[in-house]
Formats: structure tokens, sequence, C-alpha cells
């Protein structure tokens, strides 16, 4: 079974990351390289999102759509990124975001067929 994760960053997250060391920070983001290297087999695809500042919004609920830059809404809680996995069902998906070393919010979603 196919689902996304989607890794969530707090507010709080990201300022203790930035409060870190160059050393403590690149320890951090060896874990992470780390765990894509363990799981590589059951990931599929995963990237990295630029901040949320970059992003660009369409609303399209009527009339004309509106574009604007920026996220959607401002919050607390922002996607930074995405791993698309393969595994046999929700159990495994959770046995592998319990081991996830980084933002503390991991969202599971199934992949349509």
């Amino acid at each position: 079974m196919k689902y996304v994760l989607m890794f969530v960053d707090t507010e709080e997250f990201a300022a203790d990351l930035a409060a870190m060391s160059d050393t403590e920070r690149e320890r951090a983001y060896a874990r992470v390289r780390q765990w894509f290297a363990d799981n590589q087999h059951k990931i599929t695809h995963h990237r990295h999102l630029m901040p949320p500042q970059s992003a660009t919004t369409v609303r399209l609920d009527g009339g004309e759509p509106l574009v604007t830059d920026g996220p959607f809404l401002e919050s607390k809680e922002v996607v930074s990124g995405y791993a698309e996995i393969d595994v046999a069902d929700l159990d495994e998906a959770l046995r592998l975001v319990r081991s996830w070393p980084a933002c503390p919010v991991v969202e599971i979603r199934p992949i349509a067929a």
C-alpha cells in the first residue's frame, strides 16, 4: 500500500533547529539522512519543500481565480517535506514514522488507487 508521509515543522522545532550550533545541526541532518538510507527500500520518492513564504496560493472558489503570494494561511505548523512510501499496511507505515528523527509531526495519508 502506498502512503505519503508529510513532515510538519512547528515554530518551536524551527526555533530549536536555528538555535543549534553548526555541529549540532549537522548531527541532526545526519540522523535524517541516515533514516532515509535505512528505509530506502520502502521510500519511492521524497523531497524537501521550500519555505511557506515561497508559496503561491490560487483560490478557485468562484469567479476569477485569486492568486496570492504566500501560503494559504498563516500557521504555526508547516509541511516542510514529504516522502512517498510503499509498505504492507498502515501498521508498517506507523512503525516507520515512529523512527523519524526530525520534525515533531508526521501526517500519514494513503494514496488513492
